[in-house]
């Protein structure tokens, strides 16, 4: 779950991070009331899940109230598109206000998870206001990487360590080293996955503050952080992605033609790269599970179909929990409830398979089934051009 700046700005500065001064605002006029608040010198931020907003001219640098007014009359409403947010945009409904820092130099500072590693790794670099992984590319000898072991923590000399590659010296260093390890605990305690402060700057006067924010909760944690549920943006999610949450179905759209319904993640992929390889584009990744009942593969479908670019559905399945005729029954079910007006090709192997066969034969419904995940992958290809 993504959380925005001053969503993760506020959660930060309850662990000794420092950030500077601002108000979330939801209107012009309340932009104009905080930017006086504020001293009139201020920066007004579009809060939007999505970097890029500076290059979008999603993040102004204004001179008065009045201004600070005219520009949020501007970006509340408006359409940012940046290289994450894709073609289609986010629209902004909300701003954040923020007090102007004389800033010295900008630094990059990262805490995630590894998983080839399996381990918390901080990232440091100089090179901080741009995109790291640019900087990886062009200059990976500006990317500092500490690997922390959980058993024991982020640990004093491995915060010296961090302060130093980065340039700090004197009290600078160790104000960057409070700030870090209040990262490292909120990092733990939020069982986050990712928390980015880009850039970390450095003011004229030496003091070190967490000027951009972000916070990436995991999802699979969530259930011990019932207060950080009313947090989650409904508006900045996919709304395909926000009703296949209510049924517990992993669903991430994507661009192609091609709808994917299958159970389990490693072969949803599998499923993916095969429709690739027979030429066509995967409009979704739709992993219904291994123990789905025939309920939750009628919404799956639904939800499937709800995308207007899906021109063929391709439905593999591997029988063990989810048995094959339970499948077939909440297909047959979906597609006679529905005005289902595209073709769909069914691919299944596994526990009852014959009976789910069965089903859909006997169903007089319009349903392409198949043996192998080549043939599938051919056939729905063919059926979707």
């Amino acid at each position: 779950m993504n959380l925005h700046e001053y969503q993760a700005k506020t959660l930060l500065t309850g662990y000794d991070v420092v950030t500077p001064r601002g108000e979330a605002v939801l209107s012009a006029v309340d932009a104009g009331r905080a930017a006086r608040h504020l001293g009139g010198r201020v920066v007004v931020k579009a809060q939007i899940h999505a970097g890029g907003r500076g290059k979008a001219g999603g993040i102004k640098v204004v001179d008065g109230a009045t201004e600070a007014e005219r520009i949020a009359r501007e970006l509340i409403g408006a359409k940012l598109v940046t290289p994450q947010t894709g073609p289609s945009g986010r629209v902004v409904e909300r701003l954040l206000v923020e007090e102007q820092l004389s800033i010295r130099n900008e630094l990059y500072l990262g805490i995630l998870i590894d998983r080839r590693l399996r381990q918390v790794v901080v990232i440091a670099s100089a090179a901080g206001g741009m995109e790291i992984e640019q900087v990886a590319l062009d200059s990976p000898e500006l990317i500092y990487r500490l690997e922390v072991d959980s058993r024991l923590g982020l640990l004093d000399f491995q915060v010296r360590c961090v302060a130093d590659a980065i340039g700090l010296t004197g009290s600078s260093a160790k104000q960057a080293a409070s700030l870090l390890q209040g990262l490292y605990r909120a990092f733990v305690e939020l069982d986050a996955s990712l928390i980015e402060i880009n850039p970390l700057v450095v003011t004229e006067v030496g003091d070190v503050i967490a000027l951009d924010a972000k916070i990436t909760l995991d999802d699979n944690a969530l259930f011990r952080h019932a207060d950080l549920m009313r947090l989650r943006d409904l508006a900045e999610e996919d709304p395909l992605e926000t009703e296949a949450s209510k049924y517990s179905l992993s669903y991430i759209r994507l661009d192609g033609n091609i709808g994917c319904m299958v159970n389990g993640a490693g072969l949803a992929m599998a499923t993916m790269d095969i429709v690739k390889l027979a030429g066509g584009d995967p409009a979704n990744f739709l992993d219904v599970g291994g123990g789905a009942n025939a309920e939750q593969i009628r919404n799956a479908f639904r939800i499937l179909i709800s995308d207007d670019k899906v021109s063929a559905v391709l439905i593999n399945i591997f029988g063990g929990i989810l048995r094959c005729d339970v499948l077939a029954e909440g297909v047959i079910g979906a597609v006679a409830e529905l005005d289902v007006r595209v073709p769909v090709v069914i691919r299944m192997e596994g526990t009852n398979v014959d009976e789910g066969r069965r089903l859909l034969q006997k169903s007089g419904l319009n349903f392409t089934t198949v043996n192998s995940m080549s043939e599938a992958a051919k056939q729905v290809v063919r059926l979707a051009s």
